[in-house]
């Protein structure tokens, strides 16, 4: 069995959140291993995150999609980050999830109003995951899962330090880069003057 980096977060986003935090962190960057790559290895992880049946293997074109909703998530994770807005091809994949979904309410026996996919197939499902960020955007949750800073990394993290000021995946790896970048940068431009 394969070990994905994405199984044991150290940053982990709460509840329904971490699932898109997951499907984020399918691939590591820049030249790591895609758990989206082929159908063995995105099965068990699409059936963890409810994203497919049990026993049901993705399809070349399903795991096309997953990976292009991947991609659009993790830019709107840039932006959480002080990143530039997510590009419109970006915001047309979601608009394409959420065009091809629909949800279906449900009252729990708590009296709890779900909402929950409609359909079975992986494209139906992934409406859920815009359900998600829905309710984390009005809790005011949505704004603390970023994207590492260090563009070589872009790993969502839930960010939750007290002024929302989390930068990077990890300090001691992927900050000090930066900071080592940018201070090797200020020397630079210093010693040019």
């Amino acid at each position: 069995m394969t070990s994905w980096s994405g199984d044991a977060e150290s940053k982990p986003a709460p509840g329904p959140l971490a699932r898109i935090q997951a499907l984020v962190n399918t691939i590591e960057l820049p030249d790591g291993s895609d758990r989206l790559a082929g159908p063995a290895d995105a099965a068990p992880f699409l059936v963890d995150n409810a994203l497919i049946g049990t026993g049901a293997t993705p399809t070349a074109a399903e795991l096309a999609l997953l990976r292009d909703v991947r991609e659009a998530l993790r830019a709107l994770l840039i932006h959480n980050s002080g990143g530039p807005p997510p590009a419109p091809e970006a915001l047309q994949t979601l608009r394409s999830v959420a065009a091809a979904g629909a949800a279906q309410a449900d009252v729990a026996a708590d009296g709890q109003v779900q909402l929950r996919a409609a359909g079975d197939s992986v494209a139906e499902r992934l409406v859920e995951l815009l359900l998600v960020m829905r309710d984390a955007q009005r809790d005011g949750t949505w704004g603390r899962l970023k994207a590492c800073a260090n563009a070589e990394c872009t790993w969502a993290f839930y960010d939750r330090s007290r002024n929302r000021g989390g930068s990077w995946c990890d300090m001691s790896d992927c900050g000090n880069k930066i900071k080592n970048r940018e201070f090797r940068a200020r020397r630079r431009a210093a010693g040019e003057r």
